[in-house]
């Protein structure tokens, strides 16, 4: 289904107090077809259709188009385009989105970002051992027990961190660095490995965290000021992969290169010229602003310690030679600069679902979610006596009809069944104890999606705003669907009924000022093609509407048919066809053609002749017709008191 919305509505809000038009907050200002339509729906659409317009639109006559629309809305109900159910998933789609904004605590959100600028304010020394994240509930819990006990026996002095690291860390890079990974800096690594570095006291170990890599426990060296951000240039030979013949090449390329800096050479026409590096040397060795833990260390170590202007000797890194010229540093960004680029940051990480979830938990307590804990032990204990989950319990589970979630002020109760039925088919075969943690752990997922669909709905009462977005968009959708099956559509395939029209209002389109050629052009890629075609249309009698067809058939891309209406001047080919004009020199593939069909008109004889306009006009013609047949079907009252009380408010608002 199109997403066409009413052009009476606009995407921005507004809106005037109702207080004023009426006791009631939101009064009913009609009913169409017994259907309420509020004042603050009307308010809210016709300050939007005003806010587009050159000047303002008296209201009485912004009701009269409102009314229509409401009508033809109402029409589409009837006709239940609202049931179809293309129509429901759209719709759901749009309402699941719209509500987003309303289902995040904005204030967790905005503490959010505050905490990560004052984090970026301050970099942390951090070592940590990796092990793996096994699958099970058995693995996982031994893999985090031997994790906890290694921290333990290094918090006891009986192990050292380096040596753990070497023995049991799965980081590539834990050979080398021993787990050392240097300063880090906020938003540069999983939220909840950056929780533990910030949140860990110097010299202390964190308890062991989860990250989508692995099992971690990060111990704390020590914390600094943050160095800020760094431009540099610089020029790289790359040594990665190559023997140590060829690396000595390299190196001794650099230091040639650094005799020819020293010696006053323009870095950007060496970096240019000479640098290795395909992203930054077109652009003279030029690299983005960095901060710490953005680079390797010995690169990041170098650029920090040189001045403003000042060149680096040559050094080495796990890519190769390179030297570094410093352009400019600067301390962080401003609050109000780096907000827009902290918010994005955590829309790509496991920190957006902190504000979502603080909202979960004021919705679980605001509906009251209550899971039923001695159905769930009951589930558990059945789950653990049959020894493991597969089909046969599935099935029974399934089964269960008892209401194991409950929500104050909500049609729907979740029942067992309901959350062993949503379990992917993996689950029905795995042990008791890992199926009993993921039960429990799917019985929370469910509580948590019941509380926010009960807030979903409830929004569209509670919400004035929110329920005139979405009032919005849905009466556009069913407006689109309706307008389109008895006017837009109607008017392409109702044939006979745009011919009948034409032939009583003939008369309005006969407005040509000049004759026109009308007919068909045949067009062949040689003159014999052109003399077959046309020898082949005459032998065979072709009806102009099966000419195109017929002729593709025979002599396949080697000919080619154009319908023309052209008045003389328009068309040089039709010029000397038609009004005895010179031919024009050919030109392309087409360099033979022939007129078929053809004669000059004075004024449109069909509708083919004049099809734009006449099809605009058929269209409002059923527009039209359709409107006074929906006032007929449809009993609209408007409350004049609510009406009056409203334009008064407008008034003493001027």
């Amino acid at each position: 289904m199109k997403k066409v919305l009413l052009s009476l509505t606009i995407a921005a809000l507004g809106g005037l107090s109702l207080s004023a038009a009426s006791k009631d907050a939101d009064p009913v200002l009609m009913t169409v077809n017994k259907k309420p339509v509020k004042l603050s729906e009307f308010a809210y659409l016709y300050q939007k259709n005003n806010a587009q317009q050159l000047a303002t639109q008296p209201i009485d006559e912004y009701l009269d188009l409102f009314v229509v629309y409401k009508l033809k809305v109402a029409d589409a109900e009837a006709a239940g385009i609202a049931e179809n159910e293309a129509f429901v998933n759209e719709y759901a789609g749009y309402k699941r989105d719209l509500s987003e904004p309303y289902l995040v605590d904005q204030a967790a959100r905005d503490s959010l970002v505050h905490s990560i600028y004052d984090r970026l304010k301050t970099e942390v020394d951090v070592s940590h051992i990796m092990v793996e994240r096994p699958y099970g509930a058995k693995a996982t819990a031994a893999k985090k027990a031997m994790l906890d006990s290694l921290r333990t026996e290094i918090i006891a002095g009986r192990a050292d961190f380096a040596t753990v690291a070497d023995t049991y860390s799965i980081d590539p890079a834990a050979k080398q660095n021993h787990g050392h990974m240097g300063y880090i800096v906020a938003g540069a690594f999983p939220y909840t490995f950056e929780d533990a570095a910030y949140s860990t006291a110097v010299g202390e170990i964190s308890p062991v965290i989860e990250t989508q890599f692995g099992y971690h426990i990060v111990k704390v060296n020590a914390t600094r000021k943050a160095q800020g951000q760094v431009k540099v240039q610089h020029i790289l030979k790359l040594t990665r992969g190559l023997s140590e013949e060829e690396q000595t090449v390299k190196k001794a390329q650099i230091d040639s290169l650094y005799t020819v800096l020293k010696n006053g050479a323009d870095f950007d026409e060496v970096a240019k010229a000479e640098s290795e590096d395909p992203g930054s040397a077109r652009n003279g060795g030029r690299m983005d602003w960095f901060s710490t833990g953005r680079m390797v260390p010995e690169f990041e170590a170098t650029s920090f310690a040189l001045a403003n202007g000042e060149i680096s000797e040559p050094f080495a890194t796990a890519y190769g030679y390179h030297i570094v010229k410093r352009l400019d540093w600067k301390q962080i960004d401003s609050y109000e600069d780096m907000a827009p680029r902290i918010n994005a940051m955590i829309d790509r990480d496991d920190r957006q679902y902190i504000p979502v979830r603080a909202k979960t938990r004021q919705l679980r307590a605001k509906y009251n979610t209550t899971i039923n804990q001695a159905i769930v032990d009951d589930v558990r204990n059945t789950i653990s006596q049959y020894g493991r989950l597969d089909s046969t319990l599935v099935a029974s589970l399934v089964a269960d009809e008892r209401t194991i979630i409950t929500l104050d002020g909500a049609d729907e109760e979740i029942t067992v069944g309901d959350i062993f039925a949503a379990l992917p088919s993996h689950f029905s075969a795995m042990p008791a104890d890992d199926a009993n943690g993921s039960f429990l752990q799917r019985l929370e997922e469910v509580a948590d999606e019941a509380s926010v669909n009960a807030e979903r709905e409830n929004l569209a009462k509670e919400n004035t705003e929110y329920r005139n977005l979405l009032n919005e968009y849905r009466d556009g959708m069913l407006l689109f669907e309706i307008s389109d099956r008895n006017v837009w559509t109607r008017s392409k395939e109702d044939t006979e009924g745009i011919k009948a029209y034409f032939d009583a209002n003939k008369a309005k389109y006969a407005t040509w000022t000049v004759p026109k050629f009308k007919g068909y052009v045949v067009f062949a890629t040689s003159d014999s093609i052109k003399d077959a075609a046309q020898s082949y249309i005459a032998a065979n009698n072709i009806a102009n509407e099966n000419l195109v067809e017929a002729l593709r058939g025979e002599f396949g891309k080697d000919v080619k048919v154009e319908r023309v209406l052209a008045a003389e001047g328009d068309n040089a080919i039709i010029d000397g066809l038609a009004f005895g004009k010179p031919a024009p020199s050919p030109t392309g593939k087409w360099i033979a053609y022939f007129a078929h069909a053809g004669k000059v008109i004075d004024q449109p004889e069909e509708v083919a002749d004049e099809r734009g306009a006449i099809t605009t006009d058929y269209q409002n013609a059923l527009e039209q017709e359709w409107i006074k047949s929906l006032k007929k079907k449809y009993k609209v009252k408007v409350n004049q008191k609510v009406l009056k009380e409203y334009k008064a408010s407008i008034e003493a608002t001027k």
